[in-house]
């Protein structure tokens, strides 16, 4: 199971977590040059919808879990293409080749989300990008369900001609309320996020990580209406890193 650095951290401080496999999940090795891949980014956010739309079955299969699970207090984090599915699910749309916005496909029963090294809008994406990846033009004017945003200082992605900047989109471009974590040494996969000893990671970094999980986890607690404090300890502890990390809010 992948990104268990941050699910672990998550169930500890109180979440019940449900992960998704989707479609293009490694273990179903589907490529660029298979016939869904074009609409794989649809089935994705159709998997979240389902997740949400039956969140009592799923809780009904582990005991005690039914009574003690909060279905007011629901949300959503997704990372890299992960986060471009969590955009959706707040309100955020893909605009087509002519700049036109689709349809919106946020869920009701989501109250507040993280996107994790989000893609940028889509006008700098490259030659091989727009070829093959032409649903990562997310507009997030619509994005207005309360979100944190977590990007890293060298963070740059092969999909865009632009810079570690391009990942703050989902921040500077979407309506408040929203909070921007910026870490300075940070790069795609935020110091291991996605798993212990995964290949793709290349800033090893379990300090890092635990920023990464225990941010997240402070800011639903505080969004959700559950507790405050560790939020304010992490606004305190970004004060007095020297840069390494800052936040932001509007």
């Amino acid at each position: 199971m992948t990104y268990e650095p941050l699910v672990d951290r998550w169930a500890t401080a109180g979440f019940a977590v449900v992960q998704p496999t989707h479609l293009d999940s490694r273990r179903n090795r589907i490529g660029l040059d298979d016939p869904r891949f074009a609409s794989i980014w649809r089935v994705r956010i159709a998997d979240q919808h389902a997740i949400l739309d039956h969140l009592g079955d799923i809780f009904d299969q582990f005991s005690g879990l039914p009574t003690r699970a909060d279905h007011h207090r629901v949300a959503i984090v997704g990372h890299s293409w992960g986060a471009q599915t969590t955009g959706a699910l707040l309100g955020a749309r893909v605009l087509d080749a002519a700049g036109t916005p689709g349809e919106g496909l946020s869920h009701p029963a989501v109250k507040a989300g993280a996107l994790l090294a989000a893609t940028g809008t889509g006008d700098s994406l490259t030659p091989f990008a727009v070829e093959h990846l032409p649903f990562m033009r997310p507009d997030y004017s619509t994005m207005s369900v309360p979100a944190l945003v977590i990007t890293g200082g060298k963070d740059q992605s092969a999909m865009s001609t632009r810079g570690p900047d391009s990942f703050t989109d989902a921040y500077h471009l979407s309506p408040a309320p929203k909070r921007l974590l910026s870490i300075a040494d940070g790069e795609h996969t935020l110091g291991g996020i996605a798993g212990e000893s995964v290949k793709e990671t290349t800033d090893e970094d379990p300090v890092r990580v635990a920023l990464v999980a225990d941010a997240v986890s402070a800011y639903l607690l505080d969004i959700l209406g559950v507790d405050a404090t560790p939020w304010r300890a992490l606004e305190k502890q970004a004060t007095d890193s020297s840069g390494t990390f800052t936040i932001d809010s509007k």
